[in-house]
């Protein structure tokens, strides 16, 4: 069953609390998302640890229940 984009959003703010979310619904069908995330948090990490933070944030949903997720980081 596809997540709704509010749902990867909370999930990642609960885990990211100061974390600027934005979810975008690619295809229409709930299975293909891009998520623009922008935290204090991830000053001093490369863009493979700020991912990871995400991804961590998801509980293990990618490939399951969130089947694609383009993901882009920043630090604020």
């Amino acid at each position: 069953m596809p997540m709704a984009s509010d749902d990867i959003k909370n999930m990642i703010i609960a885990a990211i609390p100061d974390a600027d979310v934005t979810i975008t619904d690619l295809a229409g069908d709930g299975d293909h998302y891009a998520a623009h995330v922008v935290s204090a948090s991830f000053a001093g990490m490369n863009r493979i640890k700020q991912h990871q933070a995400v991804y961590a944030a998801l509980g293990g949903r990618m490939g399951g229940e969130l089947h694609a997720l383009q993901l882009t980081t920043a630090a604020a």
